[in-house]
């Protein structure tokens, strides 16, 4: 089964920015899936089993906080690696980010090279 990665944001120049970025681990098997919303992430979540996710804090309709809280706790599924990303550094929201279940925290604007050595590391490529 081959890899994949989800990145959810509701600003679409960032999930394209966070594609290109990965789209040469497309040639090593790594299959990327995109979601605007944390509606349509836990949808692609739930169908699509991604053992990666970069996902936005700020969005419509379900927060990053609030999937990757289901994800972690509700739906119980502790084989997803989810990167929080967001605009604000504060510890406030690193903190809520960890009681999430988050595994780690990026803030925008992200350097490529490192969200590249990341899912690297993470799908041990």
């Amino acid at each position: 089964m081959s890899p994949k990665i989800l990145i959810v944001d509701d600003e679409s120049h960032i999930r394209l920015l966070l594609e290109q970025t990965l789209e040469e681990l497309e040639d090593q098997g790594v299959e990327l899936l995109t979601a605007a919303n944390g509606r349509e992430a836990l949808e692609v979540i739930k169908t699509e089993a991604p053992q990666l996710v970069f996902l936005d804090v700020m969005m419509p309709h379900l927060n990053g906080f609030d999937v990757c809280s289901t994800v972690k706790h509700e739906l119980n599924i502790q084989d997803i690696y989810i990167i929080m990303l967001t605009a604000k550094g504060q510890e406030f929201d690193k903190q809520k980010g960890a009681g999430a279940g988050a595994d780690l925290y990026m803030t925008k604007p992200f350097d490529p090279d490192e969200v590249l050595e990341k899912s690297i590391q993470i799908l041990g490529l």
